[in-house]
């Protein structure tokens, strides 16, 4: 798949730090490619046109007073709106958190703005961050730009969007059992969901915190891996954050696939359409030609993470979403007592899918209920961790496909939960055992619509996988 090297976002750094291009004039085309274009697509909730200009200004001043302003100097950047930015509303797709400015930044928007980057807006996305398809938005469903029949893929579902359309080179996703990987693959872009703890989720409103995970999305691996540089390191905010660093990733990427042992993972392939399979193969094909030794891998375990995330994710949610109760922040519904309140406000400000995933959690956390259901994911989860453990004695990396088909049409799954929740069965278990995995365009389906194939590896093997996807990239059709 073709890409614009010039407006990527490592290109268009390098053109402002050398003082080529101004940071004023890359902000200005991009809100105004996003007003032109963003009407039909809905990628994003609101652009921050001010905050954006200004800091393109101050950029500008930094390079004409001979000051470096950072790696990613003039890039706007899209964020996914679960991302704390402070004074912004941050909605999380949500009514409930109407009105709601966060007081403070979340570790990566403060990590982009200190590398030069520029928050050009706030994406949208399923209704904290729980769909496939970002259908599940309050505020209207995000469309494919390479079809607006069709649906983005979710829940990172406009930041992906924003990066295919090309209003802007980067965005950042929330990955919690495939929610950056699955839209990148159905919008055509790259999308990483890193180790987990090797970005800090402090300032990312939760979903399930054992699962959630930041990372890129962008239209080049070159970029992901310098938005992943830039976003990534130890933080003491968060007391999950891992404190082994991941190094250069971008200088690493020619580094190539010579010796590298890849396992063909069946659980990831045999349920997937026809024709998203045909790509798998063909990457498969491609990576050997490169050098590396390629082999068919069977990890059965992996046919249970679906079940696993359906008991375990809903569980947390069910937790972190109990703090939206009406007296805090956000919507208020008012009623005679604080138990009436708190019913109303929940009830007019959480849609049918939150709902039913907090009363799935609520059941499998019960009395009496905790072991069968609660316990028993957790176990299964330890398996697919083990299962993983065993192939990665015997392979470097795993491949398989990220989606099991392209992207569906817009409704075609709203009414059928569990044929929704199949979109996201191949990129759960990476979640379930927090390793690392990206997503990278190759080729088309039979419908002309992208394909993604998915690179799998074991923890903090990021960079690996970088490079075995710069690989794919070079190659693809």
């Amino acid at each position: 798949m073709s890409v614009d090297r010039a407006r990527s976002a490592l290109a268009v750094a390098a053109a402002v730090r050398a003082g080529e291009r101004t940071a004023r004039s890359v902000v200005e085309a991009s809100l105004g490619r996003i007003a032109a274009e963003d009407g039909d697509t809905h990628a994003f909730l609101r652009t921050l046109d001010q905050a954006a200009l200004a800091q393109a200004d101050e950029i500008d001043r930094s390079v004409a007073a001979g000051r470096d302003p950072g790696p990613l100097a003039g890039v706007p950047v899209a964020l996914k709106d679960n991302l704390c930015t402070e004074g912004h509303p941050t909605t999380c797709g949500s009514k409930i958190l109407d009105g709601w400015r966060p007081p403070y930044d979340a570790t990566v928007v403060r990590r982009l703005r200190d590398a030069g980057a520029i928050v050009i807006g706030k994406t949208n996305m399923d209704e904290f961050a729980m769909g496939s398809s970002t259908e599940n938005s309050a505020f209207g469903p995000t469309r494919n730009p390479h079809d607006h029949a069709r649906v983005p893929g979710g829940s990172s579902g406009g930041s992906a969007a924003a990066v295919a359309a090309g209003f802007v080179p980067l965005a950042l996703g929330s990955d919690t059992g495939g929610s950056i990987r699955q839209p990148a693959a159905l919008c055509g872009v790259v999308g990483m969901k890193p180790t987990y703890g090797v970005v800090s989720r402090y300032g990312l409103v939760a979903f399930a915190s054992s699962l959630d995970q930041i990372g890129p999305l962008a239209a080049t691996v070159g970029d992901a891996a310098a938005l992943l540089e830039a976003i990534g390191g130890h933080d003491r905010l968060d007391t999950t954050s891992s404190e082994v660093a991941l190094g250069d990733l971008v200088a690493g990427l020619g580094a190539g696939v010579a010796g590298l042992r890849v396992g063909v993972c069946a659980e990831l392939v045999d349920d997937t359409a026809p024709d998203v399979v045909a790509q798998v193969r063909q990457a498969a094909e491609s990576l050997a030609a490169a050098g590396a030794t390629v082999e068919e891998v069977s990890v059965p375990e992996l046919r249970f993470g679906l079940s696993a995330y359906y008991i375990i994710a809903p569980a947390e949610a069910s937790s972190n979403l109990a703090r939206y109760d009406g007296v805090r922040y956000g919507l208020r519904v008012d009623a005679p007592t604080v138990a009436a309140m708190n019913t109303a406000t929940r009830t007019a400000g959480f849609g049918a899918e939150v709902k039913r995933r907090i009363m799935l959690g609520t059941y499998a956390l019960s009395a009496g209920y905790y072991d069968a259901y609660y316990g028993q994911a957790l176990r299964v989860r330890t398996l697919v961790s083990q299962a993983f453990a065993r192939a990665y004695e015997r392979f470097d990396v795993l491949l398989g496909a990220t989606a099991p088909s392209t992207a569906f049409a817009l409704g075609a799954k709203t009414d059928d939960p569990m044929a929704m929740y199949m979109s996201d069965v191949c990129t759960i278990p990476s979640n379930l055992a927090g390793h690392p995995a990206i997503s990278v365009p190759f080729g088309t389906g039979d419908d002309g619509l992208p394909v993604g194939v998915q690179v799998l590896g074991p923890a903090l093997a990021d960079p690996l996988l970088l490079r075995t996807a710069a690989v794919l990239e070079a190659v693809a059709p």
